[in-house]
């Protein structure tokens, strides 16, 4: 068979939308990060950078500022753009997962305006999630400008976000795996291409302003012997259960905010005002910390100063997220990362004093670690970390590390900080794409109507004679008013059949019947059948009407979910030749 080659805009253009949304993202970063520094010029007067500006400022502007912010943006936040609370990610999965990557074009500015104000003010948030959802809206916008399709504005997503966080860390691969591990995408081999080149366009774009922008002296690492390896996995142990902390904390905030009723629009100034009290005593914990986590990194913290800080920044952070601030988790993570690493490097080498024992370098796996932990993404954690430092030793102790922090999130919790705040929202998003294709799909699109349906006072013998000339295994089971009170199946019949004895001929339909039931109503989505079929030991369940929910108009068989999933990504993913690569003609 002859095949006709593929037409070369088809392979042109995509490339050629990854450039330039690779580089507007990178401009989007960098015109946030200049917002950030603009901000923190006009809020703290003053030179030598964020810490020592702010404290040249009294007492009384350090506490008000805060929540001066607080109060500017929480109004922002509650009745404008409502998606832009909170660190970002999570809306571009939801987007991504729900409205085929469609993001209001409004997202670009706020977000901008919303989460640099909030940092420059010193509020613990991070800027990673927040560029994510810049780059992302980015390149949603563009596509929604010239009418592109689905396929389309979701691989501009997954571009778009690729290339905020490799303009922010200047690491393409680091941005390339953040989409493949967190955003949940449909990833196939020309779209992972794309989403490269939009990485390494971003990262070239933000080197072109600033062509010396590593974020971190780093030091050199050193692994003096493979013992030190269970030094690191016990760190990651610890690492998973601050992130389960972190989240706990943080989420334990929000949900006590709304239940004691607290507006929207004024909980990020209750955020504020623990910001301007923590700063006035531990300044460090404040904005997104990195000046701190580089003089951890560059030389030796004591173990009750990496300590009194972590709990500081724990407590920061927890607040600003909690109280719906706009701001990311990613820089967070870092800090309190190197905060407990420089802990157990300094246990460590209270332990062997003779060793070579860094705490420098147990600051830099715990940086990992902890990502690797409250987001449940190991390989961009240790991509991150190796592309910040371009040291190959660190990768082996960054595994060791990396690995137990998301065994014991999995474990105990299962859900990253970003999937957590959707599930409080009501949104499941599983790995994989499964529910969110059955979430489209309802239940009454796939149900069977023409269900067996028997009166409770059915006897014995007119239920055998019902079972020798229905094709059903199963039925269900009404009272007298036409309500579903049961389900009758077959092994549950041959269970009574096959007791010792006589058989009592009186026993009905309502005797066998199994009224502890689980139903599903005609508007519920797949995924909810999905996961009661998941759960449990169901064949089918009954489709309840919406306007009568006593009453079954009909059941859903797990087999038809499948067999309507398959048939859905069939659809999806089947293109006639013609469409791609022109019509096959056998060569005879």
């Amino acid at each position: 068979m002859k095949h006709r080659k593929p037409a070369l805009r088809t392979i042109l253009f995509p490339l050629l939308l990854a450039v330039v949304i690779g580089g507007l993202a990178g401009l989007g970063a960098v015109f946030f990060r200049w917002l950030i520094e603009f901000g923190i010029d006009l809020f703290w007067p003053g030179s030598g950078g964020f810490i020592s500006q702010y404290e040249q400022a009294s007492v009384f502007w350090r506490f008000g500022i805060p929540v001066l912010a607080g109060l500017i943006i929480g109004p922002l936040l509650h009745f404008v753009a409502p998606e832009i609370r909170g660190p970002g990610v999570p809306e571009v999965m939801a987007a991504l997962a729900q409205r085929d990557g469609i993001i209001r074009h409004r997202v670009t500015l706020a977000k901008s305006f919303a989460t640099a104000t909030l940092i420059a003010s010193g509020c613990s948030v991070g800027r990673e999630g927040p560029i994510v959802q810049i780059g992302s809206s980015i390149g949603s916008s563009l596509c929604q400008l010239f009418r592109l399709g689905p396929d389309n504005r979701k691989l501009a997503v997954a571009c778009g976000a690729a290339a905020g966080i490799a303009a922010t860390f200047q690491a393409p691969m680091a941005g390339t795996l953040f989409v493949v591990e967190i955003l949940l995408f449909d990833l196939e081999v020309t779209s992972l291409s794309n989403i490269v080149i939009a990485a390494v366009t971003g990262t070239m774009v933000s080197r072109a302003f600033w062509y010396d922008g590593i974020l971190f002296q780093a030091p050199q690492f050193v692994l003096g012997h493979p013992a030190e390896l269970l030094i690191y996995l016990v760190l990651g142990l610890m690492a998973g259960l601050l992130s389960l902390l972190l989240m706990a904390m943080t989420f334990g905030l929000s949900r006590s905010l709304d239940r004691i009723h607290v507006p929207g629009w004024l909980s990020p100034a209750l955020g504020g005002v623990v910001i301007g009290t923590l700063g006035l005593y531990y300044p460090q914990v404040l904005g997104v910390g990195y000046d701190t986590i580089t003089g951890v990194l560059q030389g030796d913290f004591l173990f009750s100063t990496a300590l009194v800080l972590l709990l500081a920044k724990l407590l920061a952070t927890s607040s600003c997220i909690g109280s719906g601030m706009s701001g990311g988790i990613f820089a967070p993570s870092l800090f309190l990362g190197a905060m407990l690493g420089a802990m157990f490097g300094n246990f460590a080498h209270l332990i062997w004093p003779d060793t070579a024992l860094l705490s420098s370098h147990f600051a830099l796996v715990g940086m990992g670690a902890m990502v690797a932990g409250t987001t449940l993404a190991p390989i961009t954690a240790i991509l991150t970390i190796f592309e910040l430092t371009y040291n190959y030793e660190i990768i082996l102790p960054l595994m060791v590390a990396c690995i137990p922090s998301i065994i014991v999130v999995r474990y105990l919790h299962g859900f990253s900080i970003y999937e957590t705040k959707l599930l409080l929202k009501g949104i499941r998003i599983v790995r994989g794409h499964d529910a969110n294709r059955l979430r489209t799909m309802k239940i009454r699109d796939y149900m069977s109507k023409d269900s067996t349906f028997l009166s409770q006072e059915t006897s014995l013998t007119q239920l055998l004679d019902k079972i020798l000339n229905s094709s059903f295994p199963h039925f269900m089971i009404n009272d007298n008013t036409g309500n579903l009170i049961g389900i009758l199946t077959l092994r549950d019949l041959r269970t009574f059949l096959n007791k010792p004895g006589p058989t009592d001929p009186s026993i009905t339909a309502g005797d066998l019947m199994i009224r502890d039931i689980a139903t599903v109503r005609e508007n519920d989505n797949l995924e909810e059948a999905f996961h009661l079929f998941s759960n449990h030991h169901f064949s089918f369940l009954p489709v309840m009407s919406e306007s009568n929910p006593h009453r079954a108009v009909g059941s859903l068989k797990k087999d038809d979910l499948l067999t309507a999933y398959n048939q859905h990504i069939l659809k999806d993913h089947y293109h006639p030749p013609s469409a791609l690569i022109g019509p096959i003609r056998d060569n005879k």
